[in-house]
């Protein structure tokens, strides 16, 4: 059975500073070979490409425009206009009554042993998980990231959350959540008219989804910024029960993750004086100017997947119709941010002064087989020195540029070369690490093995 599920969104444009660079003046010259019209196959810059990305393909597709991303390099005086999101719901309003949500029924001590009760009890149960069944999966903003003005359709960008299974305090023990693809996904936009969204693209890895709206007048797209920092004053955009739009300030952050977060994320501290703003996932964190850093990914940690990532993403997704990253079967934390004490040690004795810490190995990966454990140091990778995790994710997600223009493809092998610090042996030495090229999420299993009743008896007998 199919779920429904409520979205709400934020609109930027109701904030004096949110602007937008038309897309009109910044028309960008593309490849002239015609390609079959889809979804994912409209030219594009290459990821590595310092230029913006185009915003509207002027031969072989001159309907369609996208949002504009700006590289940590652009300067832009172009004229701007309103940065608009969307806002999505599984109900529509009504002048009846609300309908009083589901309760667990249970039986009561003192009537624990009557059969009559029992088989009530039964009944009500799977009335109740029917009624479970036909519930709201959740609730998330979402952002317009492209339009095609021909075909009277746009394209939405927000959290996959929006549909995945459990209650959502269960998905901080996990890596990567189940989701139900199928879900009915219902559409509110700000002009208090509903429409069947559908779902184009779901990255599991990076945790946010695409999905295709009818609209029967254009939308405002937005501008991303790629430059963003530690310590950078921002705006957090939300909306409430009544879809009024709510801002949260707060600060951008980069952290060492927790075991189920991903390397990727950054974190929004918001004002200790500010109530926190929950059904938010998908929507978008602002600077000062009114420009997109970020999609919020996850309320409950108040992590956000930075623009320069998601400018990666949606790229490499426009030209090969997916979104793959290279699974390395670790998990890391940067040198740079800890106590300048460690930092200034690992200098003077080792002669690393950046580079990402093995924080995890997961179990019977490539990486444990080649002799990788916690506390590592991985100087390079490609011979590339990395500082940051998300120098990292964007470096994967070259290499696998790389692998696609070979006209390789997913679940597929990728060496990797790591001039790696070994932990034990205080020595540097370098290995090819085999990695698997996929766009699903990647998992780190931990290494555990059950007690033997033989080491047990060794336990005994050592005493």
């Amino acid at each position: 059975m199919s779920r429904a599920v409520r979205i709400r969104g934020d609109e930027v444009g109701k904030t004096s500073r949110a602007r937008r660079i038309r897309g009109d003046e910044l028309e960008t010259e593309r490849g002239a070979r015609a390609k079959k019209r889809s979804l994912a196959e409209v030219h594009s810059t290459s990821p590595r490409s310092p230029g913006q990305l185009a915003v509207r393909s002027s031969h072989s597709h001159p309907e369609i425009l996208f949002a504009i991303f700006e590289p940590d390099e652009a300067q832009s005086g172009a004229k701007q206009g309103r940065v608009r999101d969307v806002v999505e719901s599984a109900m529509e309003e009504s002048s009846d009554p609300p309908k009083p949500p589901p309760y667990e029924p249970y039986i009561p001590d003192e009537l624990a042993a009557d059969p009559a009760i029992l088989a009530a009890f039964k009944h009500a149960e799977a009335k109740y998980e029917e009624e479970e069944e036909n519930q709201p999966l959740n609730k998330c903003c979402g952002l317009w990231f492209q339009r095609d003005d021909q075909r009277k359709t746009a394209l939405v960008l927000t959290s996959a959350h929006l549909t995945r299974k459990k209650d959502p305090n269960q998905w901080k023990g996990q890596w990567t959540g189940e989701y139900h693809h199928n879900a009915k996904v219902i559409v509110h936009l700000l002009d208090n008219t509903t429409t069947p969204g559908q779902l184009i693209y779901l990255q599991e890895h990076y945790e946010f989804a695409i999905y295709e709206v009818q609209v029967d007048k254009p939308v405002h797209l937005p501008t991303f910024n790629g430059r963003v920092h530690s310590g950078q004053d921002v705006f957090r955009l939300g909306r409430d029960a009544n879809l009024d739009i709510k801002i949260t300030h707060g600060n951008l952050a980069y952290d060492i993750p927790s075991r189920h977060e991903r390397c990727h994320y950054m974190y929004f501290l918001r004002d200790a004086s500010t109530l926190k703003l929950l059904h938010d996932d998908g929507g978008p964190i602002i600077d000062l100017e009114g420009k997109v850093v970020g999609l919020v990914n996850n309320q409950i940690n108040e992590t956000f997947v930075p623009s320069s990532i998601l400018h990666k993403c949606l790229d490499f997704w426009r030209r090969f119709n997916c979104m793959p990253r290279l699974h390395l079967g670790m998990t890391f934390s940067p040198i740079k941010f800890l106590d300048p004490i460690c930092i200034e040690r690992m200098a003077r004795k080792h002669n690393i002064d950046s580079g990402l810490i093995v924080e995890q190995v997961s179990k019977e990966s490539h990486a444990e087989k080649i002799g990788i454990r916690k506390g590592d140091v991985i100087e390079s990778f490609n011979g590339k020195h990395i500082s940051t995790t998300i120098e990292l994710e964007s470096l994967l997600i070259d290499i696998c540029w790389d692998h696609f223009d070979q006209e390789k493809k997913l679940n597929t092998e990728k060496d990797v070369s790591l001039k790696i610090l070994d932990a034990t042996k205080l020595c540097l030495r370098t290995r090819n690490l085999t990695a698997i090229v996929s766009d699903r999420g990647e998992d780190i299993v931990k290494g555990a093995y059950p007690i033997t009743r033989e080491e047990a008896s060794l336990m005994i007998l050592d005493s």
